[in-house]
């Protein structure tokens, strides 16, 4: 996915299914595939939506980077490569599977970030405490950005 820029806050209907912001969706080239694919995150408690050719470019990625024979690699790989395929119906809206929304905690408002290569899609709640713990943006920036 080139990288998409926004945040955006949506509502999530009772069976999963939430509108692709217009912001968003113009940015998206018009020749694109409209599949995109949903996962967990292994980082924080959200789910990333990746395009559906952004996301089969991270699989060949994994596998040119981990040897698969090893164990703990196939591991990383198969929790990374863990998801679903989801598409836009003719609303411009997106069905996210239910066990995934369990798993991120995802209710009824939620935020869409940009972040690299995906969208995160976040509980309104979990991302709005997501910056009461104290992390030191400046100290960080000097020290991982400091070449």
């Amino acid at each position: 996915m080139s990288s998409l820029i926004g945040i955006e806050n949506c509502k999530m209907d009772a069976t999963g299914r939430f509108k692709l912001p217009v912001a968003l969706k113009k940015q998206l080239p018009l020749s694109e595939d409209f599949r995109f694919v949903v996962r967990l995150s292994i980082y924080n408690r959200c789910l990333e939506l990746f395009t559906y050719d952004s996301f089969q470019n991270e699989v060949a990625d994994l596998k040119s980077k981990l040897n698969l024979y090893d164990p703990k690699a196939k591991r990383l790989f198969r929790k990374l490569t863990e998801s679903n395929i989801v598409e836009l119906d003719a609303s411009d809206r997106f069905l996210i599977p239910k066990e995934q929304r369990m798993m991120a905690n995802i209710d009824k408002d939620i935020v869409l970030v940009s972040s690299a290569t995906c969208m995160e899609i976040w509980d309104a709640s979990i991302y709005s405490s997501i910056d009461n713990d104290g992390f030191d943006y400046v100290k960080a920036a000097e020290e991982l950005l400091k070449d």
